[in-house]
């Protein structure tokens, strides 16, 4: 019998996106499906994700769930077997999950996910009959009450619990008045509880209950014990080091898939690089760049945040410009970034080209047109914009954190001559050292055998979810067979 695994999360991709959570949370249960593991995935029922599974099939009822009434739905939505929870004065909103119109968060974002977490509670205490789960795994904070919820009502069943850490930054920290609201016993504010700082914090529940907790990138695992990483938690991160681990995510390699690839002109592989020509033209046209295949084109993609180190980029852009290069952006966030950049086009037309938002399709064709791909984080749990630059032989050039060191090998004179390089790293972070990395990136671009040799061992790189997925496999069956392990 396959192992069965209750995956809670807030996104799924394609349903819903936000960020890296959701890109995991749609891809792993295919992943894990070949491992003789069943994933059921429980989230929200947002708009979109209810009118994908329609009417579904209730399974369970909820008179009063965090203030009005909710239903738990099964259904399914492509390959994903799905257990909704539709509670209109929850999710019934359109849009980003979890800020409203005015791009603040949602004043009732603890009763919300504390909605889920309970759910996920009682599915895994047995609520269901006919569906228990073996093992159940949190994803990110606004899962992180199930194994708290767990805990508490100490049930007489109980699977093992498991915690993943997407982006330590977001611990889903409330105001303490809240306990009662959510369920949960005045105990649980105390040190050896939720408590946190004055607050609550939801993620130190799921750190502090999960029978393991792990996190996307062996370097993020390490980096978030430390005082430098652990944002307030390394001391429960570091007492909890036996059962920590860093599992290196992956992405779906069908998706992202150049030789195969719907939304870019020109299909290409490793084997023959020819047709990233006209993708790098197309972009060029998309972006209003002038027409010039010898330019160093670089792209960057994501949020616009500090997190990501996109000031730095500002920083270094004039040193860029300077090179002759050109420099493309798809993302949004911080407005004065966004401001900034939107500027910079303005400034610089021809060369410089910004689109604020995101667009899917047009992701895939940076992807395939740009010749490198910058990630300039000053801390990044794991990345999946590197790893779909390393299969499009887009180079990446990183910042030395987390899972963007794990995964990218800088090209040193030594890792050139031995032929291992996938891209360019540098640290610390600082606009000067990625302006450094910019320039060795742009002299290597200039020597097209050498370039054509990175971006093909970087495109022969295992980026797919198997290795992760066996890992999992093997943590899942583990808890599963020794639960106090």
């Amino acid at each position: 019998m396959p192992l069965q695994l209750l995956s809670v999360t807030s996104e799924v991709y394609p349903l819903i996106k936000t960020g890296g959570l959701a890109d995991v949370a749609g891809a792993l249960p295919a992943a894990l499906a070949r491992q003789d593991i069943t994933v059921t995935t429980l989230m929200p029922g947002y708009p979109a994700v209810m009118q994908a599974i329609g009417e579904g099939v209730p399974v369970r009822r909820y008179a009063n769930l965090m203030g009005g009434p909710g239903t738990l739905r099964r259904g399914r939505a492509g390959e994903l077997e799905l257990l909704v929870l539709d509670a209109p004065h929850l999710f019934a909103r359109e849009g980003n999950p979890y800020l409203g119109p005015h791009g603040r968060d949602w004043p009732d974002n603890p009763l919300r996910f504390a909605a889920l977490s309970r759910v996920a509670a009682d599915i895994a205490e047995g609520a269901l009959g006919s569906y228990a789960p073996d093992v159940v795994q949190a994803h990110d904070w606004q899962a992180g009450l199930t194994p708290a919820y767990l805990h508490y009502n100490r049930p007489a069943r109980r699977p093992p619990v498991v915690t993943t850490i997407h982006n330590l930054a977001f611990q889903g920290v409330f105001p303490a008045y809240l306990l009662g609201t959510l369920g949960l016993p005045a105990e649980a504010f105390s040190l050896e509880g939720l408590e946190y700082f004055g607050a609550i914090s939801f993620l130190k529940g799921g750190i502090l209950f999960a029978d393991h907790v792990t996190t996307v990138s062996p370097s993020y695992a390490r980096e978030i014990t430390t005082a430098e990483g652990g944002m307030g938690l390394e001391g429960l991160l570091g007492g909890r080091a036996r059962d920590l681990s860093g599992i290196l995510n992956g992405i779906d390699t069908g998706v992202w898939d150049p030789a195969h690839d719907p939304l870019i002109p020109s299909a290409f592989s490793a084997d023959d690089l020819s047709g990233r020509a006209a993708d790098k033209a197309a972009l060029q046209a998309v972006f209003g760049l002038d027409p010039a295949p010898e330019a160093f084109l670089v792209a960057s993609i994501g949020r616009l945040t500090e997190q990501k180190g996109l000031d730095l980029l500002l920083g270094a852009l004039p040193d860029l410009l300077g090179e002759g290069a050109q420099f493309v952006l798809l993302g949004s966030g911080d407005p004065a970034l966004e401001a900034a950049f939107t500027a910079a086009a303005e400034s610089h037309p021809g060369q410089v080209g910004c689109r604020i938002g995101y667009d899917e399709a047009l992701a895939h064709l940076l992807q395939a047109g740009a010749d490198a791909l910058v990630v300039p984080s000053r801390f990044e749990p794991c990345g999946l914009t590197q790893l779909c630059a390393l299969r499009y032989g887009a180079v990446p050039v990183v910042s030395r954190v987390g899972g963007l060191a794990d995964t990218v090998i800088d090209a040193s004179p030594v890792a050139l001559r031995q032929g291992v390089a996938t891209g360019f790293q540098f640290v610390p972070s600082s606009s000067a050292m990625l302006s450094d990395a910019l320039r060795r990136a742009a002299a290597l671009f200039r020597e097209p055998e050498g370039w054509a040799r990175v971006q093909q061992n970087g495109m022969a790189t295992d980026v797919s979810w198997g290795s992760a997925a066996k890992e999992y496999a093997a943590l899942f069956r583990r808890l599963v067979s020794s639960p106090s392990a």
